[in-house]
């Protein structure tokens, strides 16, 4: 199965394309530069497997939860390159595509999902792999560290960016519970691939004009005070 996958919801653009051939990747810290550098590196993959997107078999987004803008363009370059050469679509969201990249580096097989949301807020999930899959355990969220959901058990894998910014908020909240914590773990596009795969196969697509993101946090804008501050959504 030919597979284009897109995700920027957070500082990193992470591209994936597999094809019969192998797998190409992109993956980079590029910030608001993503939207200028998605649509040039899309096509150089396309030009390193030598197949035309309109040889592919889908294509694969993340629809968030995460930085609007970033989102915003996924959704967007998903909705027009899919529309243009007639493709279905699948949306991962950025949470579960963590998780899975926990599995895939790290063979986590219980996740608690934790991304920097800016303003003092992380974007919180938690995930069990089962033989299918994974199960959500907590459902997406966006809160302060130190109001994020309650687990079970122990033998957790603190993943995403929010366990770098607020360690030792979250660490004292799951104190015991934790089997390690990875930080650098974040949503890959590869991994994303991974995920669709058996969605695309069971025929359980979107059409282009469908793609969408996934908001969990009402605000869509800053205050004055706020953007002097630096602050970002």
């Amino acid at each position: 199965m030919n597979l284009l996958s897109l995700e920027s919801s957070t500082e990193t653009l992470s591209l994936a394309l597999q094809t019969g051939a192998g797998l190409h990747t992109f993956d980079e810290v590029t910030g608001p530069a993503a939207s200028q550098r998605i649509l040039p590196e899309i096509q150089r993959l396309l030009t390193q497997a030598n197949i035309q997107l309109s040889a592919l078999n889908g294509i694969v987004y993340g629809t968030g939860p995460g930085a609007f803008t970033g989102v915003r363009v996924a959704v967007g370059v998903t909705q027009g390159l899919a529309f243009g050469a007639h493709l279905p679509v699948v949306g991962i969201s950025s949470v579960l595509a963590v998780a899975e990249t926990a599995w895939q580096e790290a063979q986590a097989e219980k996740v608690l999902v934790c991304l920097d949301a800016r303003m003092g807020e992380v974007y919180h999930a938690a995930f069990v792999r089962q033989a299918d899959g994974w199960q959500e355990v907590l459902p997406p969220v966006v809160c302060k560290p130190q109001d994020v959901p309650a687990v079970e058990g122990a033998d957790w894998l603190g993943a995403g960016s929010g366990w770098r910014v607020f360690e030792q908020v979250l660490s004292e909240k799951y104190s015991g519970q934790l089997v390690s914590v990875r930080p650098e773990l974040m949503p890959k596009a590869s991994a994303m691939l991974t995920l669709a795969q058996p969605l695309f196969a069971a025929g359980h697509t979107q059409a282009a004009h469908e793609a969408a993101p996934l908001y969990i946090r009402n605000r869509v804008a800053l205050t004055a005070a706020e953007r002097a501050q630096g602050q970002t959504l």
